[in-house]
């Protein structure tokens, strides 16, 4: 890990999205492409030699550990092919009442990948990593981190080093509805965890930022628009829009289904809000009609603590048109578990790459 360099300093962080995850690599497959091509070693370059810290939540962690180990793009589009429709078991009759799909293809495929016997602490992660996770145990959000100087890490009681990075990657992905509930011995305590994306941190984007610079966690890099980069890749929005929705309509269905990702969203929302309010916002797709894009604007305070990025489609019919997807059902890339429609999902990946991804949103941060 490149902790303590004095140089310009880069973070990437991925949201959440199931198997979504195929849009973001699509994007990292082209950024990696793009960065390589400015870099002294173009054939074996992969993200780890640009991105000092990556973060990710539930299959945003999954592709955020993979960058970490120094893995190239292709081969984690590799996993999510060859393997997306093996992790998506569907469970039986029986277990459906807790869950979806079954978690033993899945926690298999992870120790493969990952190393059953690497922890967070002895994995070749050459990166800073995040995961975010949410213990339902506590009630509490948990972004555990390989960083050195974390207080959990520099416990000895519980040091959260020692924990099986696949398991944390597991619980991390754990989707209320879709998997069960990942255990985790912390010490002397059993932890239940669920999917990170039940918090604030679905797009874990301005708590990797806080991660990166605020005292307490003792990474402490410099903050600046040329100093530090983060950059940021959804997997797709899904607004559950119905102007012809009555007031009877709202039930206790209508709160089971719709509040959870309407909540997921709306944090969404907000951590690339704080993003581009307290960076200079490169580029960034509408957030909404009130605020726009925010991209030029000055940051609050008048100093940009850092420069940002922000690379994501609104999957419904409306957005897929405007970014050129026309001839996808939106209905095939809107679901988390849509294993069936890999390929449309690749393309949208491919076609927020191709509109959105321009080289000059790196130009002060280029590749070694």
């Amino acid at each position: 890990m490149r902790l303590a360099s004095p140089a310009p300093k880069k973070i990437l962080t991925l949201d959440g999205g199931g198997i979504r995850g195929l849009i973001a690599l699509e994007v990292l497959a082209a950024l990696e492409q793009q960065l390589a091509a400015r870099s002294s070693n173009p054939d074996g370059f992969v993200l780890a030699d640009y991105f000092d810290f990556v973060a990710g939540t539930s299959t945003g962690a999954i592709i955020a550990a993979a960058i970490a180990y120094g893995m190239p793009v292709a081969r984690i589009q590799g996993f999510y092919r060859e393997c997306g429709a093996a992790m998506f078991e569907p469970a039986n009759w029986l277990e459906r009442f807790h869950n979806k799909y079954r978690d033993e293809a899945f926690s298999q495929q992870l120790q493969v990948v990952f190393g059953a016997g690497h922890t967070l602490g002895n994995a070749p992660l050459r990166t800073l990593l995040m995961m975010v996770m949410r213990n339902a145990s506590t009630d509490q959000a948990w972004c555990v981190t390989n960083n050195p100087h974390a207080k959990f890490n520099l416990d000895q009681r519980h040091p959260h080093l020692d924990l099986p990075l696949w398991r944390l990657v597991r619980a991390s992905a754990a989707a209320p509805s879709y998997f069960p509930p990942e255990s985790v011995q912390v010490g002397e305590h059993e932890f239940i965890f669920i999917d990170g994306g039940i918090s604030s941190y679905n797009n874990p984007a301005f708590r990797a930022l806080l991660t990166a610079t605020a005292a307490p966690y003792g990474v402490n890099w410099a903050t600046g628009e040329q100093s530090l980069l983060l950059v940021s890749v959804g997997t797709g929005t899904v607004p559950h829009v119905n102007r012809a929705l009555k007031r009877s309509e709202l039930n206790l269905l209508y709160d089971a289904k719709e509040l959870t990702p309407s909540m997921i969203l709306s944090a969404v929302h907000e951590q690339d809000l704080l993003c581009r309010t307290f960076g200079r916002c490169l580029y960034g797709p509408p957030i909404d009609k009130e605020v726009g894009d925010m991209v030029g604007l000055p940051a609050l305070g008048g100093r940009s603590l850092f420069s940002y990025v922000r690379y994501n489609a609104d999957l419904t019919a409306a957005g897929l048109a405007e970014l050129g997807c026309t001839g996808i059902d939106p209905a095939s890339v809107q679901e988390m578990d849509s294993v069936a429609h890999l390929d449309s999902l690749a393309a949208v990946g491919r076609q927020i790459a191709r509109v959105q991804l321009r080289d000059e949103h790196f130009f002060h941060f280029p590749p070694a």
